[in-house]
């Protein structure tokens, strides 16, 4: 296969996720069928299935993009900021404006874009949010040895906290139909979050 015809491949595959990405971000919650799929991007639905062997592959591919994308950002967090307990602050910040941006993949964090679709995806989004609490456990972590945290602090259920903080401001986000900003609150409710 030539390069020029793996990058039209590879930009249609793009494309396809970027129209189920689109399609979520419309607060009416329509579920998303290969047949609707085919119909937005004005295809056939076989030619969907010529880049991605099923729907569960389509969404695994959104999911990786959301994965892929979160943690370049959280690693640039790590490594700009020294300050533990700063990191934990801006990872959940920027978890919460990863939601304003991209409304439609929100639905897919909160799980509501998978109902009825295969079960392993539920368990990638598990495996993503166990991602998420290690690194922010981490973060605690070196915050007490900064000095911000008590030694003795329950890591694992401050960045457990941190985690179901974040779930419930995108849940509420995705059930008002994306009016109510995840960030809302945010300057009140983070020095609440950080004990």
């Amino acid at each position: 296969m030539n390069e020029a015809r793996a990058a039209r491949i590879g930009e249609k595959k793009l494309q396809i996720l970027q129209t189920i990405a689109e399609m979520l971000e419309r607060p009416e919650a329509v579920k998303v069928t290969t047949a609707l799929l085919a119909k937005q991007l004005d295809v056939s639905e076989a030619a969907l299935y010529r880049h991605f062997a099923s729907k569960a592959q389509m969404y695994e591919g959104i999911i990786e993009f959301i994965e892929t994308g979160m943690f370049s950002v959280i690693g640039q967090i790590e490594a700009k900021e020294e300050s533990g307990l700063k990191q934990a602050e801006a990872i959940v910040a920027s978890l919460l404006r990863f939601a304003q941006k991209n409304r439609g993949l929100t639905r897919v964090l909160v799980g509501d874009a998978l109902i009825h679709e295969n079960p392993r995806l539920q368990t990638r989004i598990n495996q993503l949010l166990d991602r998420i609490e290690a690194t922010l456990k981490q973060c605690l972590k070196v915050a007490a040895a900064q000095g911000a945290l008590a030694t003795e602090h329950d890591f694992t259920a401050h960045a457990d906290a941190l985690v179901c903080y974040t779930l419930g401001r995108w849940q509420r986000f995705v059930k008002s139909g994306f009016k109510d900003d995840p960030l809302a609150r945010w300057a009140v409710q983070w020095p609440l979050l950080a004990r």
